[in-house]
């Protein structure tokens, strides 16, 4: 806009005479970022509607109001990225595919004092890399530009990263770091940090700085769990280490894990790159008693330490062991989501071929199937369930569980398999394919089960909420509660002689079975009002005059399938007699057999339940 148009804005609204250098800067070429059309280019001026002609992405030549546009709309700086992805295409490609950091180091120099926000810079980059790429991207350039000593690194979101007056190394501002800051936390991150920034290089004597402070926050902090501690002090030794510090620190590695019970705990929150070493440590402070903490440790273990626990158990000549074990655990459903999880995916290496030959059978597939089942239920949330994942994706993994299976086996693990919560109908449809493809048979499952869906049950919304509520139950309180008495009793003992445990299992089939007959009650209900029934003929929601053989009569309400209520004289659909008097007009008779005898029924009149008084 040239300064006459910018003149003649200000005469018709004297209010913008504080935002003349900015509608001045409105002129035709420059780019602009717009709240709600986002980036686009000015291409001219309207002076006659006084418009602004502006090309966004999607919508050409659109006409904005200046004054409208002070508030949501800036002018972007020549050096701005998205500004150099259009005019210095070329550059701003080869900067992205090979320079990171001197790319987020351009970017920032366009912004006052050279600096910007993480929210600001992300923003800009995402809309350059593009939206689809940029995650990745980013993930790989942060650690480019965290090791940058061109670039100051904020601790959060709401902080600055900032191009330095002076280039500082990554040493130095981790050092900088870590005398700033008072948490116990960082400053154990921060020292791992350091020691992984000066690599081979000569370690400076002002380390001891760092290492007193890692050993105070270790001895001293009560911000940190158990887990964090040992890894504090594993941190803190090789520090002493490389420094060449005498080593007298307390506590020990050994102190933290002296106490067998502590353990489970503190191997759930240690980091993954320190598995591996708590192993050994446990071996050395436990020698004794470490294959069967090892035991107790895999059992409950996740994710990589499964793995790093069955490597440490066949490392140390415990694979005979490990083999009985597994096995073992299956017989008294005792395999874990991740164990089982491993054993799948393991299943053909050849390292492992000893130790799951015998355990690639039905009985594991049942396994699969209840470990799914029980993660869908305990879960508060659509979370994944990385067993499931598997199963769909591994397209041989049922028919090598199946490859020595008997066709009742494999019938029974299909409908383990339709009943089951952690997969969606579509997908057990398409697992469902795999048994039908090894035992054709199976098909009649898939018709029955369709047949089954068609027959729809008539509910009143009151007992449909009943019903709804009384599933709640068993899936959040009961089961769940059955779960824990089963894992309890487990800890007794010999399962062979343990009473608690055999009722408790007892109890857990009689949950699922009643979980699996709500689930399909609820699954074939159709709420209705009964507003629908008509007075032609008796059906579901209508009220029954009938008179009994020797001349009494008696008044029916014909309802719902769980709605019958004999002392009100309210009877389901589904019962004998309200199914007999489906379809049945005034005057007609019908004979139901109750017991040894057989009563008659006539119909004598018929009004709609809805409309009662």
């Amino acid at each position: 806009m040239n300064s006459e148009a910018v003149s003649a804005l200000i005469a018709k609204s004297p209010s913008l005479k504080a935002a003349k250098p900015k509608l001045e800067a409105m002129e035709p070429g420059a780019y602009v970022v717009h709240r709600s059309w986002g980036f686009g280019q000015i291409k001219t001026y309207d002076e006659g509607a006084q418009r602004l002609i502006i090309d966004f992405k999607g919508k050409k030549a659109h006409p904005m109001d200046p004054a409208f546009c002070i508030n949501t709309m800036d002018v972007l700086p020549e050096k701005h990225l998205l500004v150099r992805k259009e005019t210095d295409t070329k550059r701003i490609a080869e900067l992205v595919a090979d320079n990171p950091a001197q790319l987020v180091v351009e970017a920032l120099e366009a912004y006052p004092n050279k600096a910007a926000t993480v929210i600001e810079l992300e923003i800009t980059l995402a809309q350059v890399i593009g939206e689809d790429k940029f995650k990745k991207w980013w993930s790989a350039a942060k650690k480019l530009v965290a090791k940058d000593p061109r670039i100051a690194v904020p601790e959060k979101k709401t902080e600055c990263y900032i191009v330095r007056e002076t280039p500082v190394s990554a040493e130095d501002e981790i050092l900088e770091q870590f005398i700033g800051t008072r948490s116990a936390r960082r400053r154990i991150a921060l020292a791992e940090d350091l020691m992984s920034a000066l690599g081979r290089k000569d370690v400076k004597a002002d380390l001891t700085v760092v290492l007193k402070g890692v050993a105070d926050a270790v001895k001293d902090s009560n911000q940190l769990d158990s887990a964090e501690r040992l890894y504090g002090a594993a941190v803190r030794d090789d520090l002493a280490k490389a420094v060449g510090a005498e080593n007298n620190f307390e506590p020990t590695q050994a102190t933290i894990i002296a106490n067998i019970r502590d353990l489970v705990g503190i191997s759930e929150k240690i980091p993954v790159q320190f598995q591996s070493r708590f192993l050994d440590l446990i071996q050395v402070t436990h020698p004794i008693e470490a294959r069967d903490v090892l035991f107790n440790l895999l059992k409950t273990s996740q994710g990589k330490f499964t793995t790093e626990c069955i490597n440490f158990l066949i490392e140390h000549d415990h694979a005979d062991e490990l083999a009985a074990t597994l096995k073992r655990w299956q017989t008294e459903q005792n395999l874990r989501a991740p164990v089982l999880l491993w054993i799948v995916k393991n299943r053909h290496s050849k390292k492992f071929a000893k130790l799951l030959n015998d355990l690639i059978t039905p009985r594991l597939l049942s396994a699969i199937f209840f470990a799914i089942d029980y993660e869908a239920l305990q879960a508060s949330s659509a979370r994944r369930i990385p067993l499931a994942d598997i199963l769909s994706e591994d397209t041989d993994l049922i028919s090598d569980l199946l490859s020595t299976a008997d066709p009742e086996t494999a019938r029974d693990l299909a409908n383990t398999l339709m009943l089951n919560q952690g997969f969606e109908e579509l997908t057990k449809k398409s697992l469902l394919a795999r048994f039908i493809k090894i035992f054709p048979k199976i098909q009649s499952l898939v018709a029955a089960d369709a047949e089954s869906k068609e027959e729809q049950l008539l509910v009143s919304r009151v007992s449909y909420d009943r019903k709804r509520e009384e599933y709640e139950t068993i899936v959040s309180k009961k089961i769940p509660e059955n779960s824990k008495a089963i894992a309890t009793a487990r800890e007794h003992g010999d399962l062979k002689e343990n009473s608690e445990y055999k009722m408790a299992k007892q109890d857990q089939q009689v949950l699922m079975a009643q979980k699996t007959l709500l689930e399909r009650d609820l699954g074939r209900a159709r709420v209705t009002d009964f507003k629908e029934a008509s007075t032609d003929q008796v059906g579901v929601g209508t009220i029954v005059d009938v008179r009994h053989a020797n001349g009494s009569s008696t008044t029916y309400s014909v309802l719902g399938a769980w709605d019958g209520d004999p002392e009100k004289h309210i009877i389901s659909y589904k019962t004998a007699l309200g199914a007999a008097l489906l379809g049945k007009k005034p005057g007609e008779t019908v004979k139901v057999k109750a017991g040894g005898t057989e009563e008659e029924y006539t119909i004598v009149g018929i009004t709609r339940y809805a409309n009662r008084a």
